[in-house]
């Protein structure tokens, strides 16, 4: 056992994040909070640091293996520096980690980001703590993104209460525990003062905010949004993107809101998982095909500019040939417009991992691995032509990276998750990250439009 408790008292720190968008906006409010008790953050030379927090995902198994990976890494590579494994696989193994990876300086969970510091002051002081505080996560004044400062992730819950079967995050994260809504609208008031353009709220649920707190499923989101967007404001332009909203409880009155404001994008983030009842029933799911395309159609109808995109998962336990045609009928039927396709991973402690044919599906692996492939094949198609209907349009392209050397930039536009989607590549000359410019889509090569400006400069809204 190395033994990396000595002391020391140091003050640079880098932070390594692994993980979905709700981890980075808690790695973000870790930044906020160790710089707000005076140190100094490194975002681009760990080398420079004295102390290195990885932020941990353990989600499923191949985000755990990064994650171990990773704590090895920085202690191998910086044999000199502290080193704290927070987030979500620090939260739930944090009693295991410290024999696992004994070099390690701390252990930290995911539930108070902002208490970081006192995980950080007992390292520096010579021990090797490990604390996983609970209760409500208060907002940071964050100005350091992971991404770039005109478009940041806000999360406005976390914990679930749905408690899928196959789901390991009521474990990591606990039940639902919503911010106050107040907290929220001056988190947003704040961003855009600052000049942040797009808004992308996420949760386990978005439209389980306040249900917590006795509100009705979708009446504290949307009171929310509507308390944001009433606000006289002197820039009043920019974008609310909604990432995840369960399809088993979608609010319908959302529907009604993004209609009347532009701001609200006509995105929705809908994770159906699977079409067959009998796997949808023993993944702990109440709906079905009949119901899952009733609700797309009803959001096309009433969004004729709607962006849907989904999840889907292979392989579940109990997942039969019938049960994966149905799914693929599901698919054709749905169009979607974005998919993004796993295959079941054994979560130890879910309900999923214990039931009759988990080891059978374990070792059908493969062939769980071969339906995904299917269906993101299948998906690619379906996805071209539905971004055809694009061409000839004019719309707003936010630039996220000029491309060097190139009159090329790349970007979004409402139709694009960050991360998850394709990109618009925009011909000009001199555009910077943050521009947004109005364009004209011209063509699409693969899954990317091709647009050009109608101006030749960019207006950073």
């Amino acid at each position: 056992m190395t033994d990396s408790c000595n002391d020391q008292q140091t003050g640079a720190f880098y932070v390594e994040n692994l993980g979905c968008a709700k981890n980075q906006v808690d790695a973000e409010v870790m930044i906020a909070s160790l710089k707000r008790a005076g140190w100094k953050y490194t975002p681009d030379h760990p080398e420079d640091a004295d102390l290195i927090i990885v932020n941990t995902c353990g989600f499923i198994k191949s985000a755990q293996e990064e994650a171990v990976n990773t704590l090895l890494g920085a202690k191998r590579e910086y044999p000199g520096k502290k080193v704290i494994a927070a987030g979500c696989l620090a939260q739930r193994w944090a009693d295991e980690l410290p024999n696992l990876i004994p070099e390690l300086d701390g252990v930290f969970g995911n539930r108070a980001p902002h208490r970081v510091s006192e995980t950080v002051d007992s390292v520096m002081s010579g021990d090797c703590p490990v604390f996983t505080p609970d209760g409500v996560d208060r907002g940071e004044d964050r100005r350091d993104f992971f991404g770039f400062d005109r478009s940041v992730f806000v999360k406005i819950a976390d914990g679930c209460n749905h408690n899928c079967r196959y789901c390991a995050i009521p474990l990591i994260k606990g039940p639902l525990v919503s911010r106050p809504a107040a907290e929220v609208a001056a988190e947003v008031d704040g961003l855009l003062d600052r000049g942040v353009f797009e808004m992308n709220f996420v949760a386990q649920d978005l439209a389980a905010f306040g249900l917590d707190r006795g509100e009705k499923h979708g009446s504290g989101l949307i009171s929310l949004l509507k308390t944001i967007l009433d606000k006289p404001r002197s820039k009043d332009n920019f974008w609310i993107r909604l990432l995840y909203l369960h399809p088993d409880d979608f609010p319908r009155d959302l529907l009604d809101l993004m209609a009347a404001d532009v701001r609200v994008l006509p995105y929705l983030d809908i994770p159906f998982q699977h079409a067959s009842v009998p796997v949808l029933r023993k993944m702990g799911r109440s709906g079905n095909s009949g119901e899952y395309l009733d609700l797309i159609a009803e959001i096309r109808g009433k969004l004729p500019d709607a962006v849907i995109r989904s999840t889907f998962l292979t392989g579940h336990p109990g997942e039969g040939r019938r049960d994966f045609n149905e799914l693929l009928r599901f698919q054709q039927d749905a169009r979607l417009d974005w998919l993004g396709v796993f295959d079941w991973s054994r979560e130890e402690g879910t309900p999923a991992a214990g039931d009759k044919g988990a080891l059978a599906a374990k070792l059908n692996a493969p062939a769980a691995r071969k339906r995904k492939e299917l269906l993101e094949a299948r998906q690619q198609l379906i996805t071209e032509k539905r971004l055809d209907r694009w061409i000839g349009l004019e719309m707003d392209v936010l630039v996220e990276e000029p491309v060097a050397g190139e009159d090329l930039a790349l970007g979004r536009t409402v139709i694009h998750a960050p991360e998850v989607d394709g990109s618009v590549v925009l011909h000009v000359a001199g555009a910077v990250t943050g521009d947004v410019f109005r364009a004209r889509i011209d063509g699409r090569t693969g899954i990317d439009l091709q647009a050009k400006p109608l101006t030749g400069h960019g207006n950073p809204q």
